[in-house]
């Protein structure tokens, strides 16, 4: 390895800058594990992201024909594009190794679990997605964890004074 270079598995904080996060996903669902996947996107849209503007609000993956789709992510149209700018809604397949695609198969046919993107960023100039294995949450797991976040506010403010 050449000296003052890194390896090509280290991350440093440089080189993942955040372009959406989906907080949403964490209050809806309780998060049981994650992962990082590629996911594949024409040119326009990968400037249409760095724009910022992407939404993944409504989205969830579905393993369809041994491969994983990202559904619902909205990737506004490019100004500066061309008539050929895709449709903002298309399906967008994730890059995963195939063991993975078949074991979170696997645990989404159990009841109540789901693929849900929790994170899109950029890592060494490519747009990754943290796509996390979820459960949807009751209302009164919401209510307690608003609750529980309130009481570490109050706490945190007390022990300033």
């Amino acid at each position: 390895m050449a000296k003052g270079r890194a390896s090509r598995g280290d991350q440093t904080p440089q080189t993942r800058s955040p372009a959406v996060d989906n907080r949403r996903a964490r209050y809806e669902y309780e998060i049981l594990e994650s992962l990082e996947a590629g996911i594949v996107l024409t040119g326009t849209e990968i400037k249409s992201i760095r724009a910022g503007g992407v939404s993944l609000a409504q989205s969830y993956a579905r393993v369809r024909d041994g491969e994983l789709w990202l559904l619902g992510m909205h990737v506004p149209p490019y100004k500066e594009g061309s008539f050929a700018n895709p449709d903002p809604a298309r399906p967008r397949k994730l890059l995963l190794h195939r063991a993975q695609i078949l074991r979170l198969g696997g645990r989404t046919a159990e009841k109540g679990l789901t693929l849900v993107p929790l994170r899109l960023y950029f890592t060494r100039g490519k747009v990754k997605v943290e796509i996390g294995l979820a459960r949807g949450k009751k209302l009164w797991d919401k209510r307690r964890a608003t609750a529980e976040r309130e009481l570490r506010r109050e706490l945190a403010r007390h022990a300033r004074r």
